[in-house]
Parts: C-alpha cells; sequence; structure tokens
C-alpha cells in the first residue's frame, strides 16, 4: 500500500464502492427500483436522502439499480470490444499480406461511419435488449481497440523474440498470446479505462435518446431523460447521475494511469 499514490488509493476506493453497490444493489436500495413511494420530486430528506423522481420513486434506489446497468453494461462491452478487437488486431498485424488488408479496409469502412449514428440506426431496427445494446456497442468499439492493438502488434512483431518463436516453428497462436500480448498490455491498460468511461457514456447517451436501456428499468442516462424537465424548476434530479458518471470516469482514469505506470515499469521492454 505505501507504494501506491494517494491518487491511484483515490480512484481505486471509489471504482470498488461503484462496483461493489452494483453488485450488491438488491441489498443497498431502501426501495425497489420502481416502486412508487412518494410525490413527484420531493427535496431530499431523511426518507428519500436524494429526494424523488418525476413519477415519485426514491432516487437513490434508482441510482443505485442505474449503476448496477450501466456498469454492468458497460463492462460486458468493453470486455467484447477489447477480445475481439485486440485478437484480430494481433492477427492481422502477424498474418501482414491480404488478411491485414483486408481486416484494414474493413474497419476503416465501418469507422468511417460516426458511432452514434451507427449504433441508432441498427438498434432502431432490432429489439432493444441489454444483449443487444452490449454486442452492438462491444463490435462499434473493437474497431477501435482493433487499430491499436495493430499498431503495437506490428511494432513488437518485428522483435528478435518474435523472430526467435517464428525460427523454433512456434504456431500464430503462440505468437499473439506468449510474445505480443504481454508486450502490448500497458497501452492496452490505459487504453481499457477510456474505452469503459467511453462505454458508461455510450449506453447512457442511447438511454437519454430512447434506444438504450428502457423503462422501466433504470439507468443513469435514463434517469437524466426522466428528470431532465426538473431542472427548469431548480430540481437537481437530473444531476445526481451526471455527478455519478463524472466520478466514475475520474477514478477509473485514475486506475488506468497507475496501471499503465506500474506495468510499464515492472515490464521495462523484452529482449
Amino acid at each position: 500500500m505505501k507504494n501506491i499514490p494517494i491518487s491511484a488509493m483515490i480512484g481505486l476506493f471509489f471504482t470498488a464502492l461503484y462496483f461493489l453497490v452494483a453488485i450488491f444493489a438488491p441489498l443497498i436500495s431502501p426501495y425497489g427500483m420502481a416502486e412508487i413511494v412518494g410525490d413527484v420530486w420531493e427535496p431530499a430528506s431523511a426518507e428519500f436522502l436524494l429526494g424523488t423522481d418525476n413519477i415519485g420513486r426514491d432516487l437513490l434506489s434508482r441510482m443505485i439499480y442505474g449503476g448496477r446497468t450501466t456498469i454492468f453494461i458497460a463492462t460486458a462491452a468493453t470486455v467484447l470490444s477489447f477480445t475481439l478487437g485486440s485478437v484480430l488486431g494481433f492477427f492481422a498485424a502477424v498474418a501482414g499480406g491480404w488478411v491485414d488488408q483486408v481486416l484494414s479496409r474493413f474497419v476503416d469502412l465501418i469507422m468511417s461511419i460516426p458511432t452514434l449514428i451507427f449504433a441508432l440506426v441498427v438498434l432502431s431496427v432490432t429489439p432493444v435488449t441489454v444483449p443487444m445494446l452490449i454486442i452492438v456497442m462491444g463490435l462499434l468499439d473493437s474497431t477501435r481497440v482493433y487499430r491499436l492493438a495493430r499498431a503495437v502488434a506490428v511494432d513488437i512483431e518485428v522483435m528478435d523474440y518474435v523472430e526467435a518463436a517464428r525460427l523454433r516453428g512456434e504456431k500464430t497462436a503462440w505468437i499473439i498470446f506468449r510474445e505480443i500480448l504481454p508486450n502490448a498490455l500497458s497501452p492496452l491498460v490505459a487504453e481499457m479505462g477510456l474505452r469503459f468511461i467511453f462505454m458508461v457514456l455510450f449506453v447512457s447517451t442511447l438511454s437519454f435518446l430512447g434506444l438504450g436501456v428502457q423503462p422501466p428499468e433504470a439507468d443513469w442516462g435514463g434517469i437524466v431523460k426522466e428528470n431532465k424537465d426538473g431542472i427548469v424548476y431548480g430540481i437537481p434530479a437530473a444531476l445526481a447521475p451526471a455527478f455519478a458518471i463524472a466520478t466514475l470516469a475520474i477514478s477509473v482514469n485514475l486506475v488506468a494511469d497507475w496501471v499503465l505506470n506500474r506495468t510499464t515499469s515492472l515490464k521495462g521492454g523484452r529482449g
């Protein structure tokens, strides 16, 4: 613990707090997610710590369940995007030739379409469910991961230890997972933190536009949409999820920066 900087400890604390609250949401939440327990937009009180929302549901309970949904979707989509994007990026760099050209040009084509517009078009013609959100977000974001993974792998692929592995007769899978991946972790870890936050913002944006998590399910973007009209009357219900997103983003980035510095100093390159 002595070697962990204060910024990383703060990031770890709040990141762990958010994830623990998401995991134990049914045990922590004072009320049900869709349970109407008071009047419309009641102010904060001992009974309702954050007040109530636009139809009288406890805002704290909605925030807890909304955080659970938002974090789960963002985490699953990030895992999908990094698994698919990094494997394909490494494979393209190692295979080279027409395989690299076909994959790279296809990724360029997908990236030429704005991600949000692409997602809105797809979700407008498919059932808007949590699994579909994860698949659409993960596949679209994997193109960014592919570009980074390929760029890193191209530099690593020409190193002597990779050439030695080829001369030993190692297969492509060995070269990717045993030679390239360990030496590409630092930039991928840093990017993973950024992509996770992008996923949080992405699903929140989709919900705000009506094509994300569907009511009565809660997520932070949906809570902003439900309570946005209250801002005109000085009711801060819509600001709570915005604050949660901001603090989660800062916390995850602090952790990602620490992990990046730690892996870089420990790895120190390989010859």
